[in-house]
C-alpha cells in the first residue's frame, strides 16, 4: 500500500481522490468526519474540504486487501460449528455463540496466527460453558490494510484445524446414586439441584438412590442405571477422603477405573472422575452438592458436551484452580439460556 499525505485545500469536490483510504480519524470543528480505514467516496469527498491540516491517507496496492474485507475472511476462516460472524464494525468482526454450549479454542492454532504480520485474534478462555449471543472472540486486522499472502497464509492455518467452536450438549441420562445419611429436607435441596444442573444442559435424571454406605449397594445401582441407559452416573455423600468408601470401593466391583482422584483446585478438591467403559463416573463431594462455583461445575460441561475427560485434564485445572470470587465467569451460567452481551466496538 501507498501512504501518502492528503491535502484537503487541494481536494476538489468531483471525486478524484475517491478509492483513497483514510489512516486515522479525522475531525473538524469537534465532530469526527471520518474513522481510521473509511473510503472516500464521491458522497464524502467535500467533507475533507472543512478539514485545515494534511490527512493521511493511502491507496491500495494489486495484492493488498481493505481491513473490513481481511477481517471478514479471517473470521469465516476461524469461526467453526455453533458459532456465527457479525460485522465488521469499525475493522473488528465479532464471533458469537450461535447455541449453548461448551467453547473450544485451539490455542496453538490461534497463536500460529497471531505470529503473523497484521493478524489480532482475541478470545475468551478455552472450554467455558457459554448460552447463544455470548461474544467468543474478535478478529481483524492491525493496519488499514493487509498483503493478500499474509491472509491467505492465516487462512491456510485455519483449514488445518477447527480454530473456534462450541460443541452442543448432549441430552445425557443421569442416574444418581448417594450414600450420606441426609435429612428429607437436605436430600430435596441435593435432588433440586442436581436436576436443575442436569436439566440446564438439556439432560434428564433418571432417578435418585438413595442407599447405605455398602459398596456392594452402590455397585448395584450403578449397574442397573447403566442397564437403562444412564450416559453418566453421579455419586453423591460419602467421604472421599475414607479409603473405605462405599461409591470408591464399588468401582473395582463393576470394572470401573478412576481418572483422578481430587482436583488441584479450591473448592472442590476432593472432587474425583471414574469411568466404567465409556460411562463417566462423576462424584459430588460434599461442597459440589449444592454449590455452582467448584471444580466440579468446570468439570461437568466438558463431561455433557461428550468430551472424554483425562487425567491432563482434570489435573489442568491446578493453573488458575484457586476459585475466588474473580473467576465467576469461568462457571457455567445454570440461571441463564441467552446471553444478551453486546460486544465493544474500538
Amino acid at each position: 500500500m501507498k501512504p501518502f499525505a492528503l491535502d484537503p485545500a487541494a481536494v476538489s469536490s468531483n471525486g478524484d481522490i475517491a478509492g483513497a483510504i483514510i489512516a486515522e480519524e479525522v475531525k473538524a470543528n469537534g465532530k469526527r468526519l471520518f474513522r481510521k480505514g473509511d473510503i472516500i467516496t464521491s458522497e464524502n469527498v467535500a467533507s475533507l474540504q472543512l478539514v485545515d491540516r494534511p490527512v493521511h491517507a493511502i491507496r491500495l496496492e494489486a495484492d493488498d486487501i481493505h481491513e473490513n474485507d481481511a477481517g471478514t475472511r479471517l473470521a469465516a476462516a476461524v469461526a467453526g460449528p455453533g458459532t456465527t460472524a457479525k460485522g465488521p464494525v469499525q475493522s473488528r468482526v465479532n464471533i458469537e455463540a450461535a447455541r449453548k454450549g461448551l467453547l473450544r479454542i485451539d490455542a496453538d492454532a490461534l497463536m500460529s496466527l497471531n505470529r503473523l504480520p497484521d493478524i489480532a485474534i482475541f478470545t475468551l478462555l478455552d472450554r467455558l460453558a457459554v448460552l447463544p449471543g455470548k461474544v467468543l472472540a474478535g478478529v481483524k486486522i492491525t493496519p488499514v490494510a493487509t498483503n493478500r499472502s499474509i491472509l491467505e497464509t492465516a487462512e491456510a492455518i485455519a483449514a488445518s484445524t477447527t480454530v473456534i467452536q462450541v460443541k452442543a450438549f448432549l441430552p445425557l441420562r443421569v442416574g444418581v446414586v448417594s450414600t450420606e445419611g441426609m435429612s428429607q429436607k437436605m436430600r430435596d435441596r441435593f435432588q433440586e439441584s442436581v436436576r436443575k444442573k442436569v436439566g440446564w444442559y438439556g439432560g434428564n435424571v433418571l432417578g435418585f438412590s438413595d442407599l447405605p454406605n455398602e459398596a456392594t449397594l452402590v455397585g448395584q445401582a450403578i449397574e442397573e442405571y447403566i442397564d437403562k441407559g444412564a450416559e453418566l452416573i453421579m455419586t453423591g455423600g460419602g467421604n472421599t477422603i475414607d479409603p473405605l468408601d462405599a461409591a470408591l470401593m464399588a468401582l473395582p466391583m463393576i470394572g470401573g477405573e478412576i481418572v483422578k482422584f481430587g482436583a488441584p483446585a479450591h473448592p472442590g478438591s476432593m472432587f474425583w472422575l471414574a469411568y466404567r467403559e465409556d460411562v463417566p463416573i462423576f462424584n459430588l463431594a460434599s461442597c459440589s452438592m449444592y454449590s455452582k462455583a467448584t471444580s466440579a461445575d468446570l468439570i461437568l460441561p466438558w463431561i455433557m458436551a461428550g468430551e472424554r475427560v483425562t487425567t491432563d485434564d482434570v489435573s489442568s485445572l491446578g493453573y488458575g484452580g484457586l476459585l475466588d470470587r474473580d473467576m465467576h465467569f469461568r462457571f457455567p451460567p445454570y440461571e441463564s439460556d441467552v446471553d444478551e452481551e453486546i460486544g465493544d466496538d474500538d
